[in-house]
């Protein structure tokens, strides 16, 4: 499939900026802490959907914005509207959610969300479905559909967070719908590391830039090793990782890192 630019990208429910090969989302209705609607759900899928195909961009930052990460999905807007809807329609709509997450796992590029405040619901969700976490001190995370009279069991949560925190800490999350505090979640493994709200964002950057200069061929291929190999038996993964090897070694970034080594250089690192 031919490569296409995703920087001029416009979306219409949420902001998008790219620099120096680093995406940046954020939603943008901070006067709700930021809720998601379908519109949105729908367009973020999209845009995760399009990324393996993007030549341009290289790590995804989930940010922030006016203090918080996302409130989940909008009470009235999403929540009201499912009370009133069919079996078949409900249906359609968690798949589409589910779609989100799949397409940020499938998306080929590093996803590092960097959260401050209420990360709730969808918005624990997206966090959890990011490759990397960093948070502040007053970030609170809680995967609270029972609160809702709905199941814990949402967009892959339980799958995913028991991978991340443990089965018996997923559970009570995911039973209690508590919030889950910053201390917590970077004891449990859930946040990388914790930073103050004034430099989230810089930090967030400063991660995504690191990443950005590495073998960012290869970097696809470890979040496409990670993810698959959740599925298979230690032999398997064995082998399928001896062939991703085989693959990268063909590189050209292999090679200039072996040059660079033997000239005593730092290597430049180009994707390919």
């Amino acid at each position: 499939m031919q490569q296409s630019e995703l920087a001029d990208l416009k979306p219409k429910h949420f902001s998008w900026e790219v620099s120096d090969r680093i995406a940046t989302i954020r939603l943008t209705r901070p006067e709700r802490k930021n809720p998601l609607t379908f519109e949105s759900y729908a367009e973020l899928r999209d845009t995760f959907r399009a990324l393996p195909y993007c030549s341009d961009i290289d790590v995804v930052v989930f940010a922030s914005q006016g203090g918080n990460f996302c409130s989940g999905g909008d009470v009235h807007e999403i929540i009201g509207p499912l009370t009133k809807m069919n079996m078949k329609d409900l249906l359609a709509f968690t798949r589409m959610t589910g779609d989100l997450v799949k397409a940020m796992i499938h998306c080929t590029k590093p996803v590092i969300a960097a959260v401050d405040g209420i990360c709730v619901g969808a918005g624990a969700i997206v966090a959890m479905a990011s490759d990397l976490r960093i948070a502040t001190p007053e970030a609170k995370c809680a995967f609270l559909f029972t609160r809702v009279g709905l199941a814990g069991c949402d967009m892959g949560a339980c799958a995913m967070l028991p991978r991340i925190i443990g089965q018996g800490r997923a559970a009570e999350l995911l039973y209690t719908g508590r919030s889950m505090s910053a201390a917590e979640g970077e004891r449990w493994g859930f946040w990388n590391s914790l930073h103050e709200a004034a430099d989230l964002d810089a930090e967030a950057r400063k991660l995504a830039a690191r990443i950005a200069a590495g073998p960012n061929f290869a970097h696809g291929i470890t979040k496409t090793q990670l993810n698959q190999e959740w599925n298979m038996s230690l032999d398997q993964a064995i082998e399928a990782e001896a062939q991703a090897q085989a693959i990268c070694m063909q590189t050209e970034d292999f090679t200039r890192a072996y040059n660079a080594f033997v000239a005593k250089e730092t290597p430049v690192f180009k994707g390919n």
